[in-house]
């Protein structure tokens, strides 16, 4: 049961990533600068290859101007 709700989590937040992401009119090379990563570091994590860290989960989340747990709702 846990696992499954880890990989919502993690579905969510990829598809949570591209969408605020689009909706502020930046491309992944823009929002990878803002994290201080490659733009190929940052689409690892809009493919849910990796999971961002803490720190980068908060700059994300000011970034778009909403609470970082909104990252992960559905």
């Amino acid at each position: 049961m846990q696992k499954l709700h880890e990989e919502a989590l993690r579905l969510n937040l990829r598809e949570n990533l591209r969408r605020y992401r689009d909706r502020a009119g930046l491309s992944q090379r823009q929002v990878a600068g803002e994290l201080g990563l490659s733009r190929s570091a940052y689409t690892y994590y809009e493919t849910g290859k990796t999971t961002p860290s803490a720190v980068d989960l908060f700059t994300l989340a000011q970034l778009y101007r909403v609470p970082v747990e909104e990252l992960f709702r559905p």
